[in-house]
């Protein structure tokens, strides 16, 4: 019968309300403003296409074009973002502000989404003379990177991605007795990472996650660290 829930659940997506959602992904990846045509190319789409699907994005203001005519996201996805998650990022903003400001290294929160790690909320600290950028909404694999191995660790070994090498796999294995993860040069060349578990009353995987280039800090102080600033945020939500 036409109109039933069940050919609602089962209705094949809308084709432009997908390519307005990957058009959005692409500009949140790309590290700098984006033409038209990048934008149609690495859509797939043809240059018309694109254009009526920005102008969509445009009217709602979640993109916006600099005097060069590139386009980028606009201020109103940073306010769609912030009603993401809103206690926990709320909770999670003074610890990651304190623990960057005190270790020197950007800080961030990670959470899972899918089959990959996504960047929800992220902190630079204050005086320091170099960190390195980590926007939100960032994805990785899960299972590599600090903050991905944390997570995956805390999944049954059955969600393990299917592709991780034994080294991987042993390292996993072994972080639940070790309380952290480490990670050089996996995500970015040239970039360290450390990452500790974060229980939320949900229990949706999560973990807190230091990214930068070089410390005179031990890998064990920067998790030990961290690990406060965890807690402290499962104590603030109730966990």
């Amino acid at each position: 019968m036409p109109g039933t829930s069940e050919e609602t659940t089962f209705a094949p997506p809308s084709q432009t309300l997908s390519r307005g959602i990957r058009m959005l992904e692409i500009l949140a990846d790309a590290r700098e403003p984006l033409s038209i045509d990048d934008l149609a190319q690495r859509l797939g789409v043809h240059r018309s296409v694109a254009y009526r699907l920005l102008r969509t994005l445009e009217h709602h203001r979640l993109t916006v074009r600099d005097p060069r005519g590139r386009i980028a996201l606009g201020a109103r996805m940073a306010a769609l973002a912030a009603g993401v998650a809103h206690d926990l990022q709320a909770e999670a903003l003074p610890e990651l502000t304190a623990a960057a400001n005190e270790l020197g290294m950007t800080t961030f929160l990670a959470v899972l989404d899918a089959d990959e790690i996504v960047t929800l909320t992220t902190v630079e600290p204050r005086h320091a003379i170099a960190s390195v950028a980590q926007r939100p909404g960032t994805r990785h694999p899960i299972g590599i990177g600090a903050p991905g191995k944390v997570i995956c660790s805390a999944l049954p070994v059955s969600e393990w991605p299917s592709d991780l090498d034994a080294a991987h796999r042993a390292e996993l294995e072994g972080l639940p007795a070790r309380g952290y993860a480490i990670s050089h040069d996996e995500v970015i060349p040239g970039l360290r990472s450390a990452a500790v578990p974060l229980k939320l009353p949900s229990g949706q995987p999560a973990a807190l996650a230091v990214v930068y280039v070089s410390s005179e800090r031990t890998d064990e102080q920067i998790a030990e660290r961290l690990t406060r600033a965890s807690r402290s945020i499962r104590d603030a939500l109730g966990g």
